[in-house]
Parts: C-alpha cells; structure tokens; sequence
C-alpha cells in the first residue's frame, strides 16, 4: 500500500537548505530587509543563522513563510508517488 504524499511544500526541506536557498535568491542584504533580525543583518553566516533560528520559533516561522511564499520549492526534487 504505498504512503500517501504530503502536501506540506516543507516536507522533507532541512532548515539548512531554505536558509542557503533564500541567500542565493536574495543575498544576505535583502533577506535582512525582508525579515529584520540580527543574525541576517550583522555579520551573517548560515552557521549562525540556523543557530538562531532553531532556538526561536518566531523567526523560523518567517523564514519558512518567505520560502514558500517564494516559489523556491518547486525548484526542489520531489519523489513521485507510485
């Protein structure tokens, strides 16, 4: 019986990879207009990027939200249903 798909455009997307998608879309300068938090805007660095961010559910939630409101998702290799 195969599993059903999920529907969620965040399904199996590490928290890594939105962070470095979003910087190579934007670069750290607009990302840190987009969402205005410190560790985009000062001295950034996905390393410390995704320390905060997994330590603060708020920013986490906006990030995710650009991402997919981003339409970068569907650049992503989904498996297929059988």
């Amino acid at each position: 019986m195969p599993v059903p798909a999920s529907n969620d455009p965040l399904h199996g997307v590490t928290l890594e990879t939105i962070v470095t998608r979003l910087v190579a879309h934007y670069g750290w300068s607009e990302l840190g207009q987009r969402i205005d938090i410190r560790c985009f805007n000062f001295d950034p660095s996905v390393k410390s990027s995704l320390q905060f961010l997994r330590r603060t559910p708020w920013a986490r939630t906006k990030v995710e939200q650009l991402y997919v409101r981003s339409n970068l998702t569907a650049d992503i290799e989904k498996p297929e249903a059988t």
